[in-house]
């Protein structure tokens, strides 16, 4: 097993990242020939999916003798919205926990695609195909549950979800300490190029937050003021 990284802008990843948005546009797409009900269905659906991709994805690791506390635990910031993910439409509606979702796993998820780093590879295509399902989906079911579902971002939601997940990231530097890992790469940067990443530890985090600032801010009002008005 082996860290997997393709580079940025290569066949390979101009492939994927094709293949990943043109999927997710398609889904997008469709949902507008549906009704509140099927759309419902529909998600739940996809959840259920990624249910399947999250248990294969652990019982691999485990069933080869590789799943760990260090590396596996749902603490990072992609598996973490997974989670959220596949819940998300079984729970009494949470809009703080939809506006975390929304953030996280929309931009988490296009930031993985675009910085594909694929942990314990071992050549075989079920760790390629999980690791686009999974960060393809915490992208799609956000989105969906967007422009079909009535889920809405209500005003300084991005700002609500930056001051969590700094509160997030300020403990798990401890647990990471503790279990010597590294779980949203909060303790040391990630291998992969990735051009949120600036400078060296604790500088980097300084930076990222600031970063992810401008990001959310702009997402709130991409969704908000452009990308939801054209759809209506």
């Amino acid at each position: 097993m082996r860290e997997y990284f393709i580079e940025f802008l290569s066949f390979e990843w101009t492939r994927n990242f094709l293949i990943s948005f043109f999927s997710i546009s398609l889904f997008l797409f469709i949902g507008k020939f549906f009704s509140v009900k099927q759309n419902l269905i529909i998600a739940k659906t996809l959840s259920f999916c990624l249910l399947i991709v999250t248990i294969v994805s652990h019982y691999g690791n485990i069933e080869s003798g590789q799943w760990s506390l260090k590396e596996h635990l749902p603490l990072h910031l992609c598996s973490i919205n997974s989670l959220i993910c596949i819940f998300i439409l079984f729970i009494t509606k949470n809009k703080k926990l939809f506006e975390f979702n929304f953030y996280g796993g929309v931009l988490g998820g296009i930031v993985a695609i675009l910085t594909p780093q694929i942990n314990d590879y071992d050549g075989s295509n079920l760790e390629y195909m999980i690791y686009y399902l999974s960060h393809g989906l915490i992208i799609l079911i956000p989105l969906y549950l967007f422009y079909y579902l009535n889920y809405k971002l209500r005003k300084l939601s991005w700002l609500r979800t930056l001051i969590f997940l700094d509160l997030l990231m300020i403990i798990l530097i401890p647990i990471n300490r503790f279990l010597k890992s590294n779980y949203m790469y909060v303790n040391e940067p990630p291998n992969v190029k990735n051009p949120l990443i600036i400078g060296e530890w604790p500088m980097y985090l300084i930076y990222l937050n600031m970063i992810i600032f401008i990001l959310f801010g702009i997402t709130y009002l991409l969704f908000t003021k452009v990308l939801y008005s054209k759809t209506k």
